[in-house]
């Protein structure tokens, strides 16, 4: 699942809780889009900071040089 899937999950989250006025007796519509706004959110948060840990970019360690390292060169 990628970013864009939950900022689509958002959207008809939205849209269902705010611009809908469907009525079914059976399910809660308003309350289907809240849970889809709140799974977008989350798998929104998730997502960024899983992106985030896999960009890090760590510096490479200079190699350290010892007395005898040099001796050995000259």
């Amino acid at each position: 699942m990628g970013l864009g899937l939950f900022i689509i999950m958002i959207a008809v989250g939205a849209i269902l809780t705010f611009a809908s006025d469907w009525e079914l007796d059976a399910v809660d519509l308003d309350l289907v889009g809240l849970i889809l706004m709140a799974v977008g959110i989350l798998g929104t948060a998730v997502y960024t900071s899983v992106l985030r840990r896999r960009r890090m970019v760590v510096p490479p360690v200079a190699p350290t040089v010892t007395e005898d390292d040099r001796r050995d060169l000259l």
